[in-house]
Parts: structure tokens; sequence; C-alpha cells
């Protein structure tokens, strides 16, 4: 059996030293020699009767050391379930790493390995306040969200001209100058629009416009800040400043408008179907709790996101930093620089630190996601790809099916694992903290997390 010393090189950082002896490995290098020269296939010689001597000239070298490496790897990994050492990756070599074994002097080796400790850390949930903004609904957000169902499920029609702020254009958009000429091979592309998303004092060159008539307009003209972002974005540009002063040529090539509909049992049924609403009460709750259910799950995320920040920053422990920046020097398909090493390791440090903290919540809380929960949550994704459409009984074979094909995807659990633990993991770390809670409105809210996201980038 192998002998391992253990000696500590520096912070939560050991060297191993792993000894092995003649005795250990040799006779089993003798007994494969023998059965490689039993099955050794060499022309000019009959199976079985090939000389010893040629066998061990030819596959000797090797052999011998596969069978010191084979049996140095086997000590090592004994003493390390043995002592059960909760280590970073694997262990790096720091001797032999060019191992040359003299097959006819066979002796005593002894290897050297570095290991990199994890480090004990406490995590008290019970301390942390974080502030929890939680959107109140309004009567207006309700109606806007029961006009976009009415128009959602509406029926298209097309009028001749454009009469309403309500009516749908379906746009061509040119880039040209100044007088409308298109340069060859300008860019080119498609929209939809209603007319009540350009500016109010825009609108009245747009009433009258039929098929195949065009305009010549300048973005920053035609529409609000709120409305020209996600209007750049379709053009496919970067921000609105790319826009500035150019001008674009729309040529409308249908127009269109949505008959809205009546708010009867029928509709409800369409918007929501499978929840039996039959009165235009029962239908608006419905819709107020779809809008405080979106708003109450962006909170979450929002304090999800705060609490992952505060757990970082507030948990102390220390990590072996020398041996992670030799380890991460390892990765990939070839060494990396010291440079290299320096710029990635803030990076690798935060993951790996958030890979503690997320394991030890995991393990000491057993949070687990069942089979049943995995097949379930597959099963939501796959009728998301088809916009969560109600299949009837008939449908559900495939379904399962296609679902049981996911199961045996790895990757595809994997991913899907770690996702449901994660929210499993924050849903209770929400539980743990103290949390205060302040009513805000949907526009305080949304400016909040933009300027969030502005700090962090």
């Amino acid at each position: 059996m192998a002998t391992v010393t253990r000696e500590n090189i520096g912070l939560l950082n050991d060297k191993l030293t792993v000894t092995i002896t003649k005795e250990e490995y040799f006779p089993t290098f003798e007994k494969t020699l023998k059965t490689y020269s039993k099955q050794a296939n060499i022309p000019g010689f009959r199976k079985g009767m090939v000389p010893a001597g040629m066998v061990k000239k030819m596959y000797g070298p090797g052999i011998f050391a596969e069978e010191v490496i084979r049996n140095i790897e086997r000590g090592l990994n004994d003493y390390l379930v043995a002592e059960k050492l909760e280590i970073f990756a694997q262990p790096l070599p720091l001797s032999n790493t060019n191992f040359k074994p003299v097959m006819d002097n066979p002796s005593d080796y002894s290897f050297d390995f570095e290991i990199g400790l994890k480090p004990p850390f406490d995590i008290n949930l019970k301390s942390i306040q974080a502030p929890y903004h939680r959107v109140k609904v309004t009567p207006e957000m309700v109606q806007e969200e029961v006009e976009r169902q009415q128009n959602r499920l509406g029926k298209m029609t097309e009028p001749e001209t454009v009469t309403t702020d309500d009516n749908v254009l379906n746009l061509t958009f040119e880039v040209c100058d100044a007088d409308g000429t298109v340069a060859e091979g300008a860019a080119t592309k498609d929209n939809s629009l209603l007319v009540k998303y350009f500016k109010e004092d825009y609108r009245k060159k747009l009433y009258g416009l039929k098929k195949g008539d065009t305009l010549v307009l300048q973005l920053k003209d035609a529409f609000e800040e709120k409305e020209l972002g996600w209007v750049v974005s379709d053009l496919g540009l970067k921000d609105a400043a790319e826009a500035e002063g150019r001008f674009y040529k729309i040529s409308v090539t249908k127009v269109g408008l949505i008959e809205k509909r009546e708010l009867n049992e029928e509709f409800f049924k369409e918007a929501f179907p499978g929840k039996e609403l039959k009165t235009e009460a029962e239908f608006l709750a419905q819709v107020e709790a779809d809008i405080q259910a979106y708003w109450d799950k962006q909170s979450s995320n929002q304090l999800q996101h705060h609490l992952y920040h505060v757990l970082l920053e507030q948990t102390k422990m220390e990590l072996p930093e020398s041996f992670l920046k030799k380890w991460l020097a390892t990765q990939g398909e070839r060494a990396k620089t010291d440079e290299e090493v320096e710029a990635e390791y803030p990076t690798f440090n935060s993951q790996l630190r958030w890979t503690l903290i997320s394991d030890k919540i995991i393990t000491e809380n057993q949070l687990e996601v069942t089979p049943a929960e995995l097949k379930e949550s597959m099963k939501q994704q796959v009728l998301g790809y088809f916009g969560n459409m109600s299949l009837g009984e008939g449908n559900l074979d495939w379904l399962d099916q296609y679902v049981e094909s996911l199961m045996k995807d790895e990757k595809q659990v994997d991913g899907t694992y770690r996702r449901l633990v994660t929210e499993k993991l924050f849903a209770w770390a929400e539980d743990q903290i103290q949390k205060t809670v302040n009513e805000i409105t949907a526009e305080a809210f949304i400016k909040m997390n933009e300027e969030h996201q502005h700090q962090h980038h």
C-alpha cells in the first residue's frame, strides 16, 4: 500500500508526497507482461509464441510506466477518500512531470502533488436586511391589459385609409436623403406599428395614408423617447445616437384595423383557457392577479439579485489563491500566461465563492429537485415553445415521449436541475432574511432597475 505524507506549504495549500515500493507494482507489471506475451500478434510469429524478451523490449517500458503511475494515482485517491479532504479541482503534480522509469532497475518511487483545500465559513442570513419593492397594480394597468387582450384576440380588417390612432401600419423603412432619394443598396427593414405609437403632433401626417403612399421622416421627429428605443432596436441600430440625423423613407404596404373583442364569456374563455370565467368582474380580477404575479416575480428577482451580491460581499472566506491561479493556468487547450490568469482570476474567484456558498446552503438545508419536478419543468418548457397552447388529451402521448427523451439528455437534465435548485435556494433564502416591504409604482421600479444596471456596466 502506498504511503502518503502531508505538508502545509501555504494558506489552505498542502503538498502530498505519495511513495510506492517495488513490491507494490512490480508483481502486477510482470503479470501484465506475461499476458501480453500470450496475446501479442507480431508478424513472423504465431500468436502466443513471441519470445518473452522481444515482448519485454517492445512493450515493457510502456507497461512499466503505466503500472507505476496507476499505483501512485490509486494511493493518492485512497488517501483523499480516507482523510475526507475537501479539495478544489484535482491535485496538481509538483514533480516527476516528465517521468521516465527504468524498467531494468525497479525501485521505490515518490511523486509530489499540490492540493487546494476548501475553506470553512459561516452564512448568517438572519442578519441580512433587504428592501422588497412591491409594485402596486393600478386600475389603469388593468385597463391597459384588458385593451391589449381585446386587440390581441380581435379581428384584423383592412380599411382603405388611416382614420384612427388604432390603425396598424405595415411599413417598409429605407435609408434615404432629406429629399427621399434611396441610395442603391441602402438598408431596408419591414415593421408594423400602431399609429398611436407616433408622436401626437406627427399623427396628422399619417391620417389619410393608404397602401402605396410614402413619407420621409427622421425617427427623433416621429417618436417619443419611450417608443424610440424599441423602434431603433427593431431597425437593427445600436442606439438612438446612431439614428441621429438619418432620414428614412417609409412606404405603406398595408393599412390594418383591429376590431376589439367584446367583454363576453366567449372572449374570457379565449383569453384565459381553462379558467371558466363567466362575468366581467371575474375576468378583471384574473387580469389584475396576473399583472400582480408578474410584478411580484420581478420584485423577487430584484431582491434575489441584491441577496446574491450581499452574500458574496459579506460571507467571509479565504481561498488558496496561489493554488487556484496555478490550476487556472492549466485550463484550456494551452497553458495560460501569468497576465491571462491575473485578468481572469477576479471573475473566477467570484464564481467559485458563489459555488461554495450555494452548495453549502443547498446541502445543509437539503434542498432537492425530484425527478417529477424535473419532468414537469421540462414539460412546461416544451409547452412554452408552442405558446403554452392548451393541448387536448389525445395529444399528450407525444409530449410525454418528448419529455422522456429530454430526460436522457445529460446536458438538458443538468441545466434544468441547476435552474430549479437555484430557484429553491433563493426562495428559501428569501424567507430567512429580514425583508422591508415598500410599495412602489411600476415606473419607479423600472427606473430603479435601469439605474442599477447602469451602475454595474
